[in-house]
């Protein structure tokens, strides 16, 4: 059973799962061809992953075979798992509860040589919708208070397989960094009576210094206080809370 245990200091949650160490890699001391291995996400081998929770196929394909073009799978690693109880408890003088929540893969594409880059819109969108579904999904556990969708790309930023996906995570906590965005932003707001991301649009959109793109119903651009080199941010133009409430037309 993975664990979450708290920094006394800091108040940050972070989450031990040794199972973790078990997991696949590809690269072990040097960089391998991408085609070299046996790969348990490309078509065909759906039995040796964890079955599926979700997967775009065409209707007369039955679940957990070849056919599909984005398919979920639990994390056969997983740092957080869906069975049991959170059971808080203290261990002298820190906090630690169960790693209870969600862990999944989403397997992007049957092919094992595309990057995102190589998709077609038509797929990006698919993949996109994916991440909405299974936040759809998620949302109804009353255990879970945050979602996160995330992709490393390459065994330097810890992907441990090279066919493309991504991951969703659910975590029975609110991350303290995500926290202090919320408090922020509404410190602005109780400040100012405006929400300062569509402040921030607005003063983007007018000095033309930071932006990357734009369209009729994204901006992207890169933050006033970046903390890293090519930090980009995608906001959208009309003031709205949730992901999951995009429409078709804006994906």
């Amino acid at each position: 059973m993975p664990e979450l245990r708290k920094d006394p200091i800091i108040g940050r949650w972070v989450i031990i799962a040794s199972e973790r160490a078990k997991r696949p890699l590809d690269f072990v001391s040097e960089p391998r061809k991408a085609s070299e291995g046996f790969c348990p996400f490309c078509p065909g081998n759906e039995d040796k992953t964890p079955e599926e929770v979700l997967a775009y196929r065409p209707a007369d394909t039955s679940e957990n075979t070849a056919g599909w073009w984005v398919r979920v799978v639990p994390n056969k690693f997983p740092a957080l798992v869906r069975e049991g109880g959170l059971d808080r408890a203290g261990d002298g003088m820190y906090d630690r509860m169960n790693g209870i929540g969600a862990h999944e893969v989403i397997i992007e594409s049957p092919s094992h040589n595309q990057t995102l880059t190589d998709y077609s819109l038509r797929q990006v969108q698919e993949i996109l919708w994916c991440y909405r579904d299974r936040i759809m999904e998620l949302k109804k556990d009353p255990n879970l208070r945050y979602i996160m969708i995330f992709k490393n790309y390459g065994w330097e930023a810890g992907a441990s397989l090279d066919h493309p996906h991504s991951q969703v995570i659910a975590l029975p906590i609110i991350p303290k960094r995500v926290k202090e965005e919320i408090d922020g932003a509404q410190d602005y707001f109780k400040f100012r009576e405006r929400c300062v991301f569509c402040d921030m649009v607005r003063q983007e959109m007018a000095d033309q210094k930071r932006v990357v793109l734009e369209n009729e119903d994204f901006l992207a651009f890169c933050p006033y206080a970046s903390r890293f080199p090519f930090e980009t941010w995608i906001l959208p133009k009309k003031h709205t809370t949730h992901y999951m409430d995009i429409q078709k037309k804006e994906l």
